[in-house]
């Protein structure tokens, strides 16, 4: 869908974007960037047993007016919207996730997205720890953002994203094509990152935010704080009450009740 003018001013608002966007890489940045630092990357849904439903209406409702979060299907495809609101060409395109031996899962394991300008660009609010402004889509490009790097190869008709950080070898992130697909293609593996005892959004509860200087991540009773240089700070919560309250002041979240949150 596309947003009207006043769901889209407070779209803007809810990233602390005050500014009128335009169809340009400087815009695409800026709404990167803001989205990830405002927009937690989080999977409580699923352990709140709310049923997550891939609608430009409904992720709306969830994570601008409701101000939540989400993973990948969620974040980036009302991004996608946004983007197309302001004028963006944009496509939702299919992602199969590296682990940690480089083997990668099944398609439609996380949704990324391409802007076509005068040059392709890689565009992505929805995976986490991961590259803050939009890559250039070109293939052997080494392009850095502060101390890490990423690069993009192309065997047609896959691209894979590589990542380095701080000068350490380089590692797959994930591998995609540009062909395009909407909502209704996500649906199943979806489900099955909702509802299955193999994904790991079904391990333990999740919020992850960027910041000005790193990273705030709330894991179960686990609260992490990384800086841009990799210094990391952990402890641990006391009990549910310091959980809810770390999720309010930290993420901005408050669950519903009535859900069961």
């Amino acid at each position: 869908m596309q947003l009207d003018s006043e769901r889209l001013k407070t779209y803007l608002e809810r990233l602390d974007y005050d500014r009128s966007p335009v169809v340009s890489p400087e815009s695409l940045r800026d709404l990167q960037l803001a989205h990830l630092l405002t927009v937690p990357f989080e999977n409580l849904s699923i352990h709140a047993h709310e049923a997550i439903v891939l609608s430009d209406e409904a992720l709306y409702a969830k994570i601008v007016e409701r101000r939540r979060g989400g993973f990948c299907y969620e974040l980036n495809g009302l991004f996608a919207c946004l983007l197309r609101t302001v004028g963006f060409h944009v496509e939702m395109l299919s992602a199969r996730v590296a682990d940690s031996e480089g083997n990668f899962s099944a398609d439609f394991d996380h949704m990324t997205l391409v802007v076509k300008l005068d040059q392709n660009w890689l565009v992505d609010v929805g995976f986490g720890d991961s590259f803050r402004e939009p890559l250039l889509l070109a293939a052997g490009l080494e392009q850095e953002q502060g101390t890490e790097g990423f690069r993009l190869v192309h065997d047609e008709p896959q691209w894979t994203l590589f990542r380095r950080k701080r000068s350490e070898e380089w590692l797959p992130q994930y591998q995609f094509t540009l062909q395009p697909y909407n909502y209704a293609d996500y649906e199943e593996r979806c489900w099955y990152q909702q509802t299955s005892p193999e994904s790991h959004f079904t391990k333990g509860r999740m919020c992850s935010r960027a910041t000005a200087a790193g990273r705030i991540t709330l894991s179960e009773m686990r609260f992490i704080t990384t800086s841009l240089s990799g210094e990391r700070d952990e402890r641990t919560l006391d009990n549910a009450a310091e959980y809810t309250l770390f999720l309010k002041e930290q993420f901005g979240i408050v669950m519903r009740q009535e859900t069961g949150a």
